[in-house]
């Protein structure tokens, strides 16, 4: 996976470059660090109800949600799943 520029805003990446962060990034951890997607969309549930959400980016811990959701250690910060 390449480098995300790290001063970049989300608006500045189109959604095809966004989408591909998501998915390389799922990807680029070990299946052993992932939940199911059964649990991931239950836990993506929470996240789209959540007015914290801003463009897939948690705006009380700053991470995509979508790979928080995707790992075994990810935690909600207001401990919703």
């Amino acid at each position: 996976m390449s480098k995300i520029c790290t001063r970049c805003l989300l608006k500045d990446f189109s959604r095809e470059q966004y989408e591909k962060i998501v998915v390389e990034g799922i990807r680029a951890l070990p299946a052993e660090d992932l939940v199911s997607e059964e649990i991931e969309s239950v836990r993506l549930g929470y996240c789209r109800q959540c007015d914290k959400i801003n463009q897939g980016t948690c705006l009380a811990c700053g991470c995509f949600v979508e790979i928080r959701a995707a790992t075994k250690k990810g935690r909600c910060p207001y401990k919703k799943w």
